[in-house]
């Protein structure tokens, strides 16, 4: 007795001979005359014969070469060789790759012999393939070849030639070539024949699909559109792109993507888009590293000004302690940013910076900041002497040396703000 599916192949066959064979304006002697050509067509023992002549004209491959170009599979050199790549080590790593992913490997060649690829990759009772009866020799092919008569080592070689790999590698200049650097004396270089995996690729579209138009996922969908509440959500993949293989003729490309009507799904493949970090964090000291004169130009500029204006009087002096103010208030926001980002970054303590700084900066520290000490006076020292530096740089050789009355009204405006550094 044959396997339920194998008999279910033959079943349906037959219903798709007698479908296109049979008319409607034959006799009923002609019908009978082809039900009986379909059984002999399909007999096991001429069907099998014929089958495993025309197994050759298809070639099992789990990267078929057509998928770079349609033509690939034949040059001068002969057909490309079958590249059957075995499954690598399981990894609970959540990528979909060889290892992780257990697909039956696809075929491509002759369209008109697709019917004996279905027929030996068909699954058995067992849970094992057709093919892997073949394989191993079991009483199941012994008993369909015996069914079959005729010569059995010629049947299961013809038939197992589908999965037959050469010893010798050609290639196809057709399929995208890549030199890798390797290390080895003479050529430091291997030609590499990029392929694609067709069963990760439809497998990632089933899966795809699965997420986007089960019946579970559209009706969370319509849940959302009425503001309906759900218990479990849905996900959705956006910036998909189809692809098309083949045209109008998918079958020419590979079983599976016959199967697939020739269409796959690519994922979005563009670099991150990083939002910029507005404030670097120090890494030697907080001055030369986070906070440049440049940044505050424009406060200098207008503090210059001021002090070459021909009079002096309260509404100068004002201008100027508004300017001494705003590079304060910028001293105030980096330091801001930086303690954010420490308390945010734990590992990315510099042991480089000064100690006041460190206090100044570091969360850990800040039982320490809540009394003044000598640490908080080192550091108003420093932002003075940043603050005169930086205007210097800015105004170059137009900078004019400061007075006694600038710096007593710098030193007074720190202390007035001096519990915003704390």
């Amino acid at each position: 007795m044959f396997d339920p599916a194998i008999k279910g192949f033959f079943a349906e066959r037959k219903e798709a001979w007698l479908k296109k064979n049979l008319k409607v304006s034959m006799s009923d002697l002609e019908v009978g005359e082809t039900e009986q050509e379909c059984e002999n067509v399909f007999a096991l023992q001429n069907w099998l014969p014929n089958a495993a002549k025309r197994a050759g004209q298809i070639s099992m491959a789990t990267h078929p070469c057509t998928f770079s170009h349609p033509s690939a599979r034949k040059n001068k050199n002969g057909y490309v060789s079958s590249i059957i790549a075995q499954g690598g080590e399981r990894s609970p790593d959540g990528f979909l790759r060889s290892g992780n992913l257990q697909v039956e490997p696809d075929a491509l060649g002759n369209a008109a012999a697709l019917d004996v690829h279905k027929f030996l990759t068909l699954t058995l009772e067992d849970g094992m393939t057709l093919l892997q009866h073949l394989q191993r020799e079991t009483d199941i092919a012994k008993s369909l070849f015996e069914k079959a008569g005729g010569d059995t080592e010629a049947l299961k070689a013809g038939l197992l030639a589908m999965a037959a790999t050469k010893d010798e590698a050609i290639t196809s200049s057709k399929i995208k070539q890549v030199y890798f650097p390797v290390e080895s004396e003479g050529s430091g270089y291997h030609l590499l024949s990029i392929l694609s995996h067709s069963g990760h690729l439809f497998e990632m579209r089933k899966r795809l699909d699965r997420l986007r138009f089960s019946d579970e996922v559209k009706a969370k969908r319509d849940l959302k559109k009425q503001n309906q509440y759900s218990e479990t959500g849905y996900q959705e993949i956006y910036n998909l792109t189809t692809i098309g293989f083949g045209g109008t003729k998918p079958q020419n490309i590979s079983v599976l993507n016959s199967q697939n009507m020739g269409k796959a799904h690519l994922l979005l493949s563009m670099p991150p888009e990083l939002s910029p970090r507005a404030t670097r964090l120090p890494t030697r000291n907080f001055f030369g590293d986070t906070l440049y004169a440049k940044q505050l130009q424009e406060t200098f500029q207008g503090f210059h000004r001021l002090l070459i204006a021909d009079h002096n009087n309260m509404r100068i002096r004002g201008g100027r302690d508004h300017r001494i103010q705003e590079y304060l208030d910028q001293v105030i926001l980096k330091m801001w940013q930086v303690r954010k980002a420490f308390e945010a970054q734990p590992h990315s303590r510099p042991e480089s910076l000064p100690g006041y700084q460190k206090i100044w900066l570091f969360p850990e520290h800040e039982s320490e900041r809540i009394e003044e000490g000598q640490w908080l006076k080192t550091l108003v020292d420093e932002v003075t002497r940043h603050f005169v530096n930086s205007y210097q740089k800015v105004m170059g050789k137009a900078a004019i040396q400061l007075g006694d009355d600038e710096l007593r009204a710098f030193n007074r405006i720190i202390e007035q703000s001096k519990e915003a550094l704390l």
